[in-house]
């Protein structure tokens, strides 16, 4: 715990054997991870049974593969079942150093924050990190053209290092977005309608071959995503239209705070 408040750490898996252990080891380390969920999205290899291994952690299987969008709906379900009051999503890939851990949970603790996003721009790590070249100008465009459409001044909206107070999960509409990729921008443009604030921290990465990586076709429709989640906030925001993933949210609570 920290600050009295259960602390939960999610991770979508899928064909992670190589790479859960030692992420799951080293979150663990930080020492104040209350408990674990690993959602496996039918994958191919062992993920299940090293994920069934782990000391307190939950481990889930989809009988079939659902999607990325998919496995993170189950994951922050599960946490909230098991009574989270914060938690944070940390791919099992170790591309994101689980060392963040604890000043994400502070972050989100303090009252100060609703949500914590692990920045891979800040600090200019990405390149240095090994991100190609061609994924760092694309999220670089697609970041520019969010905040331009939703008004915010993130650095990043595409980190899949993400923490999350429960009031905050317990009013997004997750089962009106996508089972897909482009699960991470709807749920930030859903954040940012609801005018929470978000904070970001620098985080280092490492691109290796046994970490999971996205492949160059579902980055070009991601990409596509990424862009009509953005004009449909706009328009959303303009009146113009309201989709379903901004109308079906909950009302904000009352002591809510503005982000900046």
């Amino acid at each position: 715990m920290i600050a009295g408040k259960k602390v939960i750490v999610v991770m979508p898996a899928y064909n992670a054997a190589q790479t859960l252990l030692q992420t799951y080891e080293e979150a663990d380390a930080q020492g104040i991870v209350d408990s674990f969920v690993v959602v496996d999205d039918a994958s191919h290899d062992e993920t299940l049974e090293i994920a069934r291994t782990l000391p307190k952690t939950r481990a889930h299987r989809h009988p079939a593969n659902r999607g990325y969008g998919a496995n993170q709906k189950t994951c922050y379900r599960l946490a909230l079942e098991g009574g989270a009051d914060i938690v944070i999503m940390l791919h099992p890939d170790y591309q994101y150093t689980p060392k963040l851990i604890p000043a994400m949970a502070s972050l989100i603790a303090s009252g100060l924050y609703d949500c914590v996003l692990g920045s891979r721009i800040l600090g200019g790590y990405a390149l240095k990190g090994g991100m190609p070249w061609w994924r760092y100008v694309a999220n670089r465009a697609l970041t520019l053209f969010e905040n331009v459409m939703t008004g915010a001044k993130l650095s990043e909206y595409h980190t899949g290092y993400r923490a999350f107070s429960r009031r905050l999960l317990e009013q997004i509409a997750l089962e009106t977005n996508s089972d897909d990729f482009v699960f991470d921008s709807q749920m930030l443009a859903q954040v940012l309608w609801l005018d929470y604030r978000i904070a970001e921290v620098s985080c280092p990465t490492k691109y290796f071959e046994e970490g999971s990586s996205i492949s160059f076709a579902k980055s070009v429709t991601y990409g596509f995503g990424v862009l009509l989640v953005s004009i449909q906030y706009r328009l959303a925001r303009m009146g113009v239209l309201k989709p379903r993933i901004f109308a079906d949210l909950q009302a904000r609570p009352a002591g809510a705070q503005d982000h900046d």
